[in-house]
Parts: structure tokens; sequence; C-alpha cells
């Protein structure tokens, strides 16, 4: 069964946007578990407009299910901070400093060098290491050349086509999760999947270990409320 990992860090925005401890992020992690959720992602950034290195400091000790920090690794307190809190798998995302949001995979083949050591260098640790790709065959097998345990399948094309050809739009993403399936990878996938798309990607990808969810999620949650909106996604995730 695919599991459902709520990013939170929307949550923090709003908090970082007035200030204070409202919401309190510390508090909604936990929450989101009781509500069902199987796992609590976080994405620090340099800096640190949604959480914070402290609050990945503080979250740690409190999670149940399962921690996933996602970031960029180029960035030596991002890596650093991981070796610290020892999540149970750190996500491997090229994102700018600049960037509003995740916009790409990596190259698995031009950067195997780094991203070998970065998993050797988690993978030392105990963390489950999962690598950040757009739909391609040839990065799943970079990843496993690379030594990654996992890798995340980068969604934001599969949402955006979806509404015009579902089959269409997952074509590459099915084409691709077949490739980490032969080369032993586990599987992951993030980024816009919403109530709309996302029982479609799971009943076509039955062997996807994991969604990490958060923009749509924190966004239904202002109509349904946190509780319902978790039980919702999970309710879309059971759909055969």
């Amino acid at each position: 069964m695919t599991r459902l990992s709520v990013n939170i860090n929307k949550i923090a925005t709003l908090r970082n946007a007035r200030g204070g401890n409202m919401p309190d992020v510390t508090r909604a992690a936990q929450d989101c578990e009781l509500f069902g959720a199987q796992g609590i992602t976080v994405h620090p950034r340099p800096d640190e407009r949604h959480i914070r290195y402290s609050d990945v400091r503080i979250i740690r000790p409190l999670i149940t299910t399962e921690f996933n920090i996602e970031g960029n690794p180029t960035v030596d307190s991002f890596v650093d901070l991981v070796l610290e809190v020892v999540p149970d798998q750190v996500t491997l995302v090229p994102d700018g400093h600049s960037a509003l949001t995740s916009n790409a995979g990596w190259d698995t083949i031009q950067y195997k060098g780094l991203l070998t050591d970065l998993c050797k260098t988690f993978q030392a640790k105990g963390i489950r290491t999962s690598i950040f790709i757009d739909p391609n065959p040839r990065m799943a097998e970079g990843a496993a050349a690379c030594g990654a345990n996992r890798v995340e399948l980068y969604t934001a094309d599969y949402a955006a086509q979806y509404p015009q050809d579902r089959e269409k739009a997952i074509a590459r993403y099915l084409e691709t999760a077949r490739e980490a399936r032969d080369c032993g990878l586990g599987l992951n996938a993030g980024h816009d999947l919403s109530l709309e798309n996302l029982a479609w990607f799971v009943h076509t990808i039955p062997w996807t270990d994991e969604v990490s969810i958060g923009h749509a999620l924190i966004c239904d949650a202002l109509y349904y409320g946190l509780e319902k909106t978790i039980q919702a996604y999970l309710g879309e995730i059971r759909k055969k």
C-alpha cells in the first residue's frame, strides 16, 4: 500500500507570514500523524522562508511514523542538518536557492560522482536515500548506479497534463517507474499531486511506495479541515 507523507512546509509559510507561532508547525506535524498520515516531509531551504532548521530539530524526536527531509545537498548546512537529526529518509532535490519551488529532477548521469558520494554519506548513518528525478528511464537507471535506495518522480508534468489526457500524462511516468523497479529501486512520487489526480497515478503505478503531498493538501484543508482532508487523500490512495 502506498504511504502518504504530508509536506508541512505550507503550514510554516503561513506561520512565518505573520511571525509568532500560529499555526504551530510542531503540533501540525503531530496532528497529521494522528489524522492518519504515514509520514511527515519537510523541505528546509537556506533562507528558511518556510520550514526552519530549528523546526526540523524540534520535530524529529516527535515523529512516530516516518520523517523525510528533502532539499539541496550541495548546501553544506543541509547535509549537516540531515546527519545531525538522522531522518528515516532524505530526498535529494536539485532546487536552486532562488527557486520558488522544486522545478526539475537530477541528471543522475552528469552528477553521478556527487550523488554517489552523498548516498554513501547518508546511508552510512542508516538513512534511506532517495533521488528526485524527472520521468526519464535513464535517470532511474542512473540513480541506481549512484547507489540510491529510491527515486522520487517529479510529477508536475503529470499533474499539468492530467486534465487533458490522463493516459498520455502517466505514460512516461509508468515507463520510468518500471525501469526503477527493474533496477531494484523503491519508488516515491511528489509535486502537484492532488485529490483530482492522485488515484489514477497510484492505480496505474501501484508499486509506488510513498507520495509526498503538501501544497494541494493544505489548500484543501482550508475548506475541509486537516483531518478530513488527510482522510480524503488516503481514500484516493485506496481506490481500486
